[in-house]
């Protein structure tokens, strides 16, 4: 080529200018593919980036309970008896409590009380509300059991076919059923003129909870002889007995948002909260509290219980404690405290959104705890009618 050729004109790269090599590297960083193993251009999941960080994250949405009561209330003479169930929150907003031998009616929206009834020689061991709000059963020392009307402030049925006294009492519609010390469970309809149409026979010892689910076809029953019993309907015939259990079980609650989920909860020898599937009968979680399980309820609005709890041997694990829970996962999220005896006594307010408890102390602590929750809804399967 001669040289007199036009060239082509060459860039030469300075080595020495640092400026200009650490652009060209940082553009080249940013724009190329192959610089991270993560790189989108690698991912076979339909799942982006964005979508990754938001399901790796910690969760957050914990939300604030207040530990401390809200309210407290005096309760004198509030016995200090682990099989006893005296204290129910009425679906008309009046809290029934039994001390000593008298009845007292607490209004939620006035904060008065009036006195109900007194037995004077006879000891009130069990009250429950009706679910129609006005009723309320009331059973004693001595195995009587009566019917009040509250509105009117007037008995209108007494049983007494009890031998001894009567520990738990529950609702199903117009069926009352009844227990206690004499280890039978009584089926009686308020209308009939009959003392009882069914004697349900499977405990030997005291039986001190009893709790039926939404459906009404099932009756849990728990008592001191360390048995968790599931009953079909009216019938006396035991569907399932649950044996795992090694001390009392007065707490018991059905899932309202799972059909066929029951939680139980033992007593000073046991200290576990287990959960149940009533419809194949198996044990499906058991989980060690550390203390006595006193009372245990499903939150009506979330995938959440409440405990309370009695004694503890253990000096990691205080004593009469009101304890929140994530049930699928058995993770506190709240302890509250306040209570300086066992708190034997607890139920939920209507709404779903405060507790009481009530304890051997002689007070009653009101706990707001689901108030700034929004309810779970249920899906329809969750809760169709069991198959008879």
């Amino acid at each position: 080529m001669s040289s007199d050729s036009p060239r082509t004109p060459r860039r030469t790269t300075r080595y020495n200018d640092r400026s200009r090599v650490h652009e060209r590297h940082t553009s080249r960083d940013l724009s190329s593919p192959f610089d991270s193993p993560s790189s989108s251009r690698f991912q076979t999941s339909p799942i982006g980036e964005a979508g990754r960080r938001i399901l790796l994250s910690p969760d957050r949405s914990t939300r604030h309970i207040n530990t401390t009561a809200i309210k407290v209330l005096d309760a004198p003479e509030l016995q200090d008896d682990f099989y006893l169930n005296l204290l129910d929150w009425g679906g008309k907003d009046y809290l029934a409590v039994g001390l000593d031998t008298a009845v007292y009616l607490w209004n939620a929206n006035t904060s008065k009380v009036n006195k109900l009834c007194d037995f004077v020689s006879d000891t009130v061991t069990s009250v429950n509300w009706s679910s129609t709000g006005s009723l309320l059963a009331v059973g004693t020392n001595s195995g009587h059991t009566y019917l009040y009307d509250t509105e009117k402030s007037k008995r209108i049925r007494t049983w007494n076919a009890s031998r001894s006294r009567i520990s738990s009492l529950a609702w199903n519609s117009n069926i009352l059923t009844t227990a206690g010390r004499d280890h039978y469970i009584y089926h009686r309809d308020v209308r009939s003129p009959e003392s009882y149409f069914r004697r349900l026979t499977g405990h030997t010892q005291e039986v001190c909870g009893l709790k039926w689910n939404a459906e009404g076809t099932m009756l849990a029953s728990g008592g001191n002889d360390n048995n968790l019993m599931i009953w079909n309907s009216h019938e006396n015939i035991i569907t399932h007995r649950f044996n795992q259990h090694i001390a009392a079980i007065k707490a018991i609650s059905w899932n309202p948002h799972k059909r066929g989920m029951l939680v139980s909860g033992g007593g000073t020898a046991d200290k576990t909260i287990k959960f149940w599937n009533t419809i194949n009968g198996t044990l499906l979680y058991s989980h060690d509290t550390g203390s006595q399980v006193c009372n245990i309820a499903y939150s009506k609005k979330t995938e959440e219980i409440v405990s309370s709890h009695g004694y503890s041997n253990n000096p990691t694990t205080p004593s009469n404690q009101v304890i929140v829970w994530r049930a699928d996962k058995m993770r506190k999220l709240a302890t509250l405290t306040g209570h300086s005896s066992r708190v034997l006594y607890m139920s939920m307010s209507k709404d779903g959104n405060t507790f009481v408890t009530g304890a051997g102390d002689e007070t009653l602590r009101f706990w707001d705890i689901f108030s700034s929750v929004e309810e779970t809804r249920t899906r329809p399967e969750d809760r169709q009618l069991c198959l008879r």
